[in-house]
């Protein structure tokens, strides 16, 4: 397969694999609702550098490694799934309580917590890698040319914080934010469970036999 070809394609499915609803989905959406613009933008940048930390590991072999040494990615995707867990509890617990949405445009401690929250949240699921390691290694040519290798990196993190901004600018406009203030609680539950379902089951997927 050409590289030019192979590179298209690669980022192609990428694409298609950020914009499919989960768990990041969810966090950033809440983020730009709850919080504000600015602190969803900081959580898209943080889905971004995260992709581009999968992105990473696939050219250096991760997905080889993953699949060859079983217990580590048991334990991973446990790891993974706890955390989820947690996130949702984290939220759950919060649902009830009032929100304040004005921050000040200089105030960044918001935009650095979104950050690394997201950041976070996109680097615990184990099973992200194994996509970005099984799509590298069917579309990867053997011996990719040094462009391709260069390219990937900073075309990863435009697809995924690119495709997250567009969420955060989305549901950080007005009636969004205005309809979660007036539901935040049911709102917030609603994303603890799709969260904690999608932890829940990795942490079983890891306990099942085989």
């Amino acid at each position: 397969m050409d590289a030019s070809v192979a590179l298209l394609s690669i980022l192609g499915a990428l694409t298609i694999g950020a914009m499919s609803p989960g768990p990041s989905f969810v966090l950033v959406a809440r983020t730009s609702i709850a919080q504000s613009r600015r602190a969803g933008l900081a959580a898209a940048l943080g889905m971004g550098v995260g992709g581009v930390v999968f992105a990473a590991l696939a050219l250096l072999g991760l997905h080889a490694l993953l699949t060859q040494v079983g217990w580590l990615y048991l334990a991973l995707k446990v790891a993974g799934g706890l955390y989820l867990i947690h996130l949702a509890v984290r939220i759950w617990r919060g649902a009830g309580e009032p929100i304040h949405v004005a921050e000040s445009p200089a105030d960044t401690a918001g935009a650095g917590r979104a950050f690394w929250f997201a950041l976070a949240t996109q680097l615990s699921n184990p099973k992200t890698a194994i996509v970005y390691g099984s799509i590298f290694a069917a579309l990867l040519p053997a011996a990719p040319p040094a462009w391709v290798l260069l390219t990937l990196p900073p075309a990863v993190f435009l697809i995924e914080a690119g495709w997250y901004a567009i969420v955060a600018v989305a549901f950080s406009a007005g009636r969004p934010r205005a309809a979660y203030l007036r539901s935040k609680g049911w709102i917030d539950r609603v994303a603890a469970s799709v969260i904690g379902a999608l932890g829940l089951r990795l942490a079983l997927d890891a306990a099942r036999p085989g």
